[in-house]
């Protein structure tokens, strides 16, 4: 492993190299490369220079210990140079771990009502509620795309963009089948009722990735119905477009501009065909997509979350936690936090499986 951060140094000091020369400026497309590049280097230089400098201060702190004079001096700093020596190159291991291309990527959220009728529809805008707060606690912004109502104020489809640093490298997590056992509040007899709502996330699709010809859409507007406050009914400012050769559909509500809501449509069509472009192309991913989205009954579930008792299970890890409130209120960090420290504990074992090790 430490040859490949030898390797990692060498290309770093390449590519501060290449951004001074002129050559380089002058090609907007080559620099801009040479600056990603070197940015996702740097984090991985930096940590391996602390660990370069903490064997030099284990060195050091060794030989003062070599001195009869010095030794009790030095034996607690050794010690305390080992545990910061262990710690680094666990990251640095961390640093070295496959990183998923589309971690740094904005989303797009859709929760869709399963089993439990109108108490399925509650619970999905109790979970888009939740999701607004997680965003709001990590400076994402939230941007509603389509959200289809039912009568008691839930939803039958939730769709909105996610868009900050990194959001899909926590967000990723949250797709699945959700599950909640309460009393609806429907229901006059006290009896606890279990519905489900899927959750997907999709990672945003960028324009390099999916071109889209102009020809290949059909483009319909129409009134607004439902959410959206003042602006219904007033204008024609909704958009649904089809993409004729997949059949695929998309609609936009939420703003009061139509070229707005075409726009959000638009990025909302590219990122399912990237999915579907992945999906057919990479049959493990697709299995990861079914696995992660299910169908909806409530039998497949990544996550329960029980009222009565007051605890929200994580089926994947094991993990439960007796704060519903806190999590409803979109304090997600530990569980997905859990999630992603069992992700990294997998591809660690993998790379110890391939030999990689400091």
């Amino acid at each position: 492993m430490l040859e490949k951060y030898e390797w990692i140094l060498s290309r770093y000091q390449e590519l501060t190299e290449m951004i001074s020369q002129s050559e380089v400026i002058a090609d907007p497309p080559r620099y801009q490369a040479a600056l990603k590049e070197r940015a996702n280097l740097e984090k991985r230089v930096v940590a391996y220079n602390h660990y370069a400098k903490l064997l030099e201060h284990l060195a050091q702190a060794r030989q003062m210990a070599d001195d009869p004079e010095l030794q009790e001096l030095a034996e607690p700093e050794i010690a305390q140079l080992e545990k910061e020596k262990a710690e680094a190159e666990h990251t640095l291991q961390l640093l070295l771990l496959p990183e998923d291309p589309d971690d740094a990527r904005s989303v797009i959220m859709e929760i869709r009502a399963g089993a439990g009728g109108e108490e399925a529809g509650l619970f999905a805008a109790d979970l888009m509620r939740m999701y607004e707060h997680y965003a709001s606690r990590h400076h994402f912004k939230v941007e509603p795309v389509s959200l289809s109502e039912t009568e008691l104020g839930g939803f039958k489809e939730a769709v909105f963009l996610v868009t900050g640093e990194n959001v899909y490298a926590s967000l990723k997590y949250e797709s699945g089948v959700h599950r909640v056992q309460r009393v609806p509040v429907t229901d006059t007899t006290g009896k606890k009722q279990t519905s489900t709502c899927t959750v997907a996330v999709l990672p945003e699709a960028e324009d390099v990735e999916v071109q889209i010809d102009p020809k290949d859409l059909r483009v319909d507007v129409y009134r607004s119905t439902g959410h959206g406050g003042q602006y219904i009914n007033t204008t024609d400012s909704a958009v649904r477009i089809t993409h004729l050769p997949t059949g695929l559909v998309v609609t936009c509500q939420d703003q009061k501009s139509q070229l707005r809501n075409k726009e959000t449509a638009m990025k909302l069509l590219k990122s399912r065909l990237l999915e579907r472009r992945r999906t057919e192309a990479d049959e493990a991913y697709a299995q990861r997509r079914r696995v992660q989205v299910g169908t909806g009954d409530r039998s497949e579930r990544i996550r329960t979350y029980n009222f009565h008792e007051g605890r929200v299970t994580d089926h994947r890890i094991g993990l439960t936690l007796y704060r519903i409130d806190d999590i409803m209120n979109g304090d997600l960090d530990e569980i997905i936090q859990a999630l992603q420290m069992t992700e990294q504990a997998k591809k660690l074992q993998d790379l110890a499986a391939n030999g990689m090790e400091l």
